[in-house]
């Protein structure tokens, strides 16, 4: 349980100091470190509006996601328990991407279907990282490729660059956060705190299963803000080279592993 608020309280601070450092990286001045804890204070205040045409499953969307992602805390700290967490996280996306459908709107099936696609590609990236985590041999080669492979998968998992932007709407651009426009109120805080979770999920799994080293928390927050300003957003069908080259050091994190250089 404590690892369980450690998590709920800390998650949206990464996201916070990410955002922050990119804005002082580009000499702007954007909003604080804590805005994120703002933002889903004024979430949480607001009235919900559900469109007319929208059934249970948009309405139920928010709470099975958001406890599907508490759910997936508890597995993420074996490699065993990193198969489950897959699942769990799959069935979240499964339920988002109905909730993007079921409200008739062009903008969210657009999202939903490509977000289908995206996980359809990662999921096997993770799937193999994870492979060379259970074969537990102390080869630093593996090791780093493995971590470089799951951080290349959880910038497609969390809906940053170079594969989706978190700050656009515009409908080119647009994934993840294309599934939540209709959703406003608690079950939009609901969906960006499950987000910001997941972020953080990933970010332990590389830093405390793959490195052994929760210090490195702070370096990988750092990596993705640098990456998100030295990358542009890539076209939907380049993506795939992208998440390509992330299973090729999966694999070759594998063979390290069991030549055990």
């Amino acid at each position: 349980m404590l690892r369980l608020l450690l998590v709920i309280m800390f998650a949206p601070l990464v996201s916070g100091f990410i955002t922050w450092l990119k804005n002082n990286l580009r000499l702007r001045r954007g909003p604080g470190i804590f805005q994120p804890y703002y933002n889903l204070a004024k979430y949480f205040s607001k009235d919900e509006v559900v469109a007319d045409s929208a059934s249970w499953i948009f309405r139920l969307t928010p709470y099975v996601v958001f406890s599907a992602t508490l759910s997936a805390i508890f597995f993420s700290a074996t490699p065993n328990g990193l198969i489950t967490l897959l699942f769990i996280f799959s069935l979240a996306r499964f339920f988002l991407a109905l909730a993007g459908l079921d409200t008739a709107s062009a903008f969210g099936g657009m999202g939903s279907s490509r977000e289908m696609f995206i996980s359809s590609l990662v999921e096997p990236v993770v799937i193999l990282a994870v492979f060379c985590l259970g074969l537990s041999v102390n080869a630093p080669s593996a090791v780093f490729l493995a971590g470089a492979a799951l951080f290349l998968a959880t910038l497609a998992e969390t809906a940053r660059m170079p594969v989706d932007n978190q700050e656009t709407h515009l409908e080119l651009t647009m994934v993840h956060e294309a599934m939540l426009l209709e959703y406003s109120g608690r079950s939009l805080a609901l969906l960006e705190l499950a987000a910001q979770i997941k972020q953080l999920i990933f970010f332990l799994i590389i830093a405390g299963l793959i490195f052994s080293n929760l210090f490195l928390l702070p370096v990988i927050a750092i990596l993705v803000a640098l990456v998100e300003l030295s990358m542009a957003k890539m076209r939907l069908f380049r993506v795939v080279d992208f998440v390509a080259f992330a299973g090729v050091l999966a694999v070759l994190s594998i063979i390290m592993s069991v030549l055990g250089a």
